[in-house]
Formats: structure tokens, C-alpha cells, sequence
């Protein structure tokens, strides 16, 4: 009989709907736009508008585009979420560890979750925890949420079992590494013509005022890259997508961006989105086809996007860096 799993390493990631319609959509967005982290606006002030207002309209504005990315069975993200903790697991009991590891992907909002995950862990025996968001620049809106539903699901337990939280890999070598590497294998970042763009999910602009290092990190996070990359300041660019609403965020804006880059000559890019994980909405519908649009409409040529590191070997190769990192000793 195999031994029981001392270590669960726990992957988290945003989330998504049980399914693309809009009931589903709408109890994925409650529970998401609830979060203080998410948005931190006053309670007062916002959760009228989330229930009276976003909740019934947004739903059924973006079912479609849910419907366009939704594979056979599932999300994307969930599916390809899975496949990376399968892997990982393999990769870390391989290479990393004498003893049984199990490694599982949780949401912090959706299914699964991170109290569902840790309940099935408890049962196969796990006793101690690593937590990976599979945000590698830190924010409040994503890490720091996490981190809540973290302690929230641990808080219930009697016995609260030892956990380490990695809290962002923004600069890890590895990290660096397996986002150089996937660029260059695409043959347009051989073309001096062609300017790479990084595309991060934005923030608003008051949560970095209040001392949110997101910024920062994203752009030490292409600054890395393009150094890795030989490439000169005026062959890449920094910019924010996924604004929501009508407060300022980090700027520049990727759409605007790429309506204005025809106009300054520049009609080939390359983009890359380094803060996501694995593929999403906001990768395969709005960058892949949103924001391609946007660019060719304004005069572009070309267009290319970087696949997310999903569940690769690259990819694979990072989760195990990180937990040789913060693996407890042996007992």
C-alpha cells in the first residue's frame, strides 16, 4: 500500500464559471466582485451597484464570450489548471522528494475550492501545506485575496496543520526563463520590425496609490525578460488590459495602445500576457481576438500572441522550483 501524502501542494488560481451561461456567470461574479480585495470600495456605496446594476446586465453581455472559449467539457482555465497540478505532481515526486506528495488545483472563487481542496487533502492524509498562487506579480487583488480564502478555509479546521504561502515569483529565475523561452519560439520575435508588447491585467490606480507593489513588479518582470532577450528599449512596451468601470487604472491601456501603434509606424507585435497563468477569458477572447481586431482595424500587419505557459514542461519546471524553495525538512 502506497504511503499516505505527508505534503499537498495546493495550486490556486482566479477562477471561472461552473458553466458558460448566465446564472452560472452571475453566481461566479457575486462571489468574485464581493471580495474587499477586488473591489474596495464601501460597502454601502457598492454592493447596491453590484446587485442592482452589474449583476443584471453583465452576465448576459459577456455568456458569448464565455461560449467561444468553453472547451468540450470545460473551462479552459480549469482544464488546463488540472492538467498543470497532474503534472507537477509527477515533476516534484520525481525529482524533489522521497515520500507521496499530492499537488491539486483550488479557485479562489468557484469550483474547486480551496476549502473543498484541503477537506479532500485531510482525507487522503495530508498534514502540511504549500499554497502557489499562480500570480507571479503580487497584488492585493489577487495574491492577497488568496491569501484570505487561505485562512479562512485553515480557520475551520481544529487542528491547523503547518503551511507556507508563496506570495508572488515575480523574478524568479525560472519564472524568467519559461516566458523567454516562449517567445523565442514564435519566428516573429526575429523580426526587428516587430515590437513585443506586455500585456498585464490591470489594477485601479487607487489600489497601487495605497502601496500595492503591482506595478512594479510587472514591469521588473518584462524588464527581465526583454534583458534576457537582447532586446533594445524601443523594441518592447509595458500595458494594462481588463479594466473594469469607470475608475482610473494603471496605464497605458492595451487597447489604446494598439489603436495608436499603427499611427506611430509600428504594425507588427508580438504580445505576451506574463501575469496569466494558463489561458482565460481574458487571453483567448479578449487579446487573441478583441484586441487583434482593435490593432489591424487601426492599420496593423501582423499580430502574434504568446501562448500562456499553460501546463508545460516550462511551466511544470517553475511550480517545482518553487516548491524545492519552500519544501520542509524531512521528517
Amino acid at each position: 500500500m502506497p504511503d499516505q501524502p505527508s505534503l499537498g501542494i495546493v495550486l490556486l488560481n482566479l477562477g471561472t464559471p461552473d458553466e458558460p451561461t448566465p446564472g452560472a456567470i452571475r453566481r461566479y461574479l457575486s462571489e468574485f466582485l464581493s471580495d474587499r480585495r477586488v473591489v474596495n470600495l464601501p460597502r454601502f456605496i457598492w454592493l447596491p451597484i453590484l446587485y442592482l446594476f452589474i449583476l443584471n446586465v453583465r452576465p448576459k453581455k459577456i455568456v458569448g464570450k464565455y461560449q467561444l472559449i468553453w472547451g468540450r467539457k470545460d473551462s479552459p482555465l480549469r482544464t488546463i489548471m488540472n492538467a498543470l497540478a497532474s503534472r507537477t505532481e509527477a515533476a516534484v515526486i520525481n525529482n524533489l522528494h522521497s515520500g507521496s506528495i499530492v499537488v491539486r488545483a483550488a479557485m479562489t472563487y468557484g469550483k474547486p475550492s480551496i476549502t473543498d481542496v484541503i477537506s479532500e487533502m485531510v482525507e487522503v492524509g495530508v498534514q502540511r501545506y504549500i499554497f502557489i498562487p499562480l500570480f507571479p506579480q503580487y497584488s492585493a487583488a489577487t495574491v492577497g485575496a488568496s491569501f484570505d480564502k487561505v485562512a479562512r478555509a485553515l480557520e475551520q479546521m481544529t487542528n491547523v496543520p503547518p503551511s507556507r504561502f508563496i506570495s508572488g515569483y515575480h523574478d524568479k529565475d525560472s519564472y524568467i526563463h519559461a516566458l523567454t523561452k516562449s517567445i523565442e519560439r514564435y519566428r516573429a520575435f526575429r523580426d526587428e520590425q516587430t515590437l513585443l508588447l506586455f500585456s498585464f491585467h490591470g489594477i485601479p490606480q487607487s489600489q497601487a496609490n495605497q502601496g500595492d507593489p503591482y506595478p512594479e513588479e510587472c514591469a521588473r518582470t518584462a524588464e527581465l525578460v526583454a534583458h534576457n532577450l537582447g532586446l533594445a528599449p524601443h523594441q518592447w512596451c509595458l500595458s494594462f488590459q481588463s479594466r473594469f468601470g469607470p475608475a482610473k487604472w494603471l496605464t497605458p491601456y492595451t487597447d489604446e495602445t494598439l489603436a495608436r501603434l499603427p499611427s506611430e509606424g509600428i504594425t507588427r507585435v508580438l504580445v505576451i500576457c506574463p501575469g496569466f497563468a494558463t489561458e482565460c477569458l481574458e487571453t483567448l477572447e479578449e487579446i487573441k481576438i478583441l484586441n487583434r481586431e482593435i490593432f489591424m482595424d487601426a492599420g496593423g500587419i501582423a499580430f502574434k500572441y504568446v501562448k500562456a505557459l499553460n501546463a508545460t514542461a516550462a511551466h511544470v519546471n517553475v511550480m517545482k522550483d518553487l516548491v524545492s524553495t519552500h519544501l520542509y525538512p524531512a521528517e
